[in-house]
């Protein structure tokens, strides 16, 4: 396969990677950092250089750290493991629901659902009465009752489908976290956390990468940058 070396920035160092997949992440904008004044010095290691004002992200790690990623997660898909992929911001959101249901996977989107993690069993109890209720509703059993009922029922269902649509099928802790950026959702890595379960994240360098088990240095906020990393985790866990 063809190399080139990505010319660095002023007090850059050289980064080799395939010239195509260079290509295609510069294009994407994938090693776009913050500005020096909003940095975590601990993402200094997936650091290509600087441009500017702007930290320039090391695409070469940035493919390593996407492999191992990639890796576990095969894994984890291989024994038939769950992985739920969370993202609560706007760009993310349709992205990050659109591979979940392709991967067949659970997701979580638009706001982060309290202690779906911590307090597993319990709102497994909710989706549950959601799921038995949308079936009774397609069943006709709700028409036994009155037209008022029937709305509430109704308003009901649309309410907790909003909540839970994405975890119906997570019947247990999943195997795996996937968010789409550390500093953005800290709420969803402390559960994680607290729950022992591995995170993949998306590592941009205002962030900490230490605190997830599989950091990819990228820029989390582009959603070109989003696409290219769901779109190469997609493809390799369909493949699998």
């Amino acid at each position: 396969m063809t190399k080139t070396e990505i010319n660095p920035p002023a007090g850059g160092k050289k980064t080799i990677v395939s010239e195509a997949t260079a290509q295609e992440m510069l294009e994407a904008n994938v090693h776009f950092g913050h500005k020096k004044s909003n940095w975590n010095p601990k993402m200094k290691p997936y650091v290509h250089g600087t441009k500017g004002n702007i930290y320039i992200i090391d695409l070469e790690k940035t493919m390593e750290q996407l492999e191992k990623a990639i890796n576990f997660l095969k894994e984890i898909k291989r024994n038939n493991g769950k992985i739920l992929f969370a993202e609560t911001r706007p760009q993310g959101q349709t992205i990050i629901e659109e591979v979940a249901k392709d991967l067949r996977m659970p997701y979580v989107v638009a706001r982060w659902i309290g202690g779906l993690l911590t307090n597993f069993k319990n709102l497994r109890k909710r989706v549950e009465y959601f799921i038995d209720l949308e079936k009774r509703k397609n069943e006709g059993d709700l028409k036994k009752y009155t037209k008022k009922e029937q709305l509430d029922f109704e308003r009901e269902i649309e309410k907790l489908r909003k909540r839970f649509e994405g975890v119906r099928e997570l019947d247990k802790l999943p195997e795996a976290v996937f968010v789409l950026s550390i500093k953005a959702q800290m709420t969803v890595i402390r559960e994680a956390q607290k729950k022992n379960i591995p995170i993949v994240a998306l590592a941009d360098t205002d962030s900490d990468p230490n605190i997830v088990d599989y950091p990819i240095p990228a820029n989390d906020e582009s959603i070109s940058s989003i696409k290219y990393i769901m779109t190469k985790i997609q493809e390799a866990l369909k493949e699998d």
